[in-house]
């Protein structure tokens, strides 16, 4: 089986087998980036995270020379390595929903309003799905990582918006 993922399709694909081969992603193939997401940790460190990419490049940067992902014909999907006690600052998706479905630890998402914060915590196999447009913040409430799945419904979502009560209102990506 290949590690990267040229853009074969199925009507021009020479084999069947190469074809099949180009869909699979394994975890062995996965790279743990900490620094896509890494302009957040200006506003402290509780909000370092890795991101692991697997289909498209989501909404952190440009990494759609990333051979190691399948580009998005219509959503993206990562994980996100959460350690113990680190955030997801909050934000917004304007253009598409995200949903976070948790595979190992405990996650507390919170959902804004007008200065309101609601928070539940998910733990192994529960999910949210948030609207395009509410914004939601995430936290590692655990002593332990926590590992979840990041989908969002936009073959290349717009880079989120950080309202002026996230903590990282304002600070730049460089």
């Amino acid at each position: 089986m290949t590690t990267t993922h040229e853009a074969l399709t199925y009507e021009t694909a020479e084999n069947l087998e190469a074809f099949t081969d180009s869909l699979i992603l394994t975890r062995e193939s996965r790279h743990e980036d900490w620094d896509t997401l890494g302009f957040q940790a200006k506003a402290g460190d509780q909000f370092r995270r890795a991101q692991i990419r697997y289909v498209g490049s989501g909404a952190t940067g440009n990494h759609e020379d990333d051979n190691r992902t399948i580009k998005s014909r219509g959503f993206t999907f990562s994980n996100m390595l959460l350690p113990a006690g680190a955030e997801g600052p909050e934000h917004t998706h304007h253009d598409a929903e995200e949903a976070f479905f948790v595979l190992e630890g405990e996650v507390e998402v919170g959902i804004h309003r007008n200065g309101e914060v609601i928070k539940r915590t998910l733990g192994y196999r529960d999910m949210i799905v948030v609207p395009a447009g509410v914004p939601r913040s995430l936290k590692n409430t655990g002593t332990e990582d926590a590992l979840f799945c990041v989908i969002i419904g936009a073959q290349k979502p717009q880079v989120p918006t950080y309202p002026e009560t996230s903590a990282v209102h304002g600070i730049s990506r460089d």
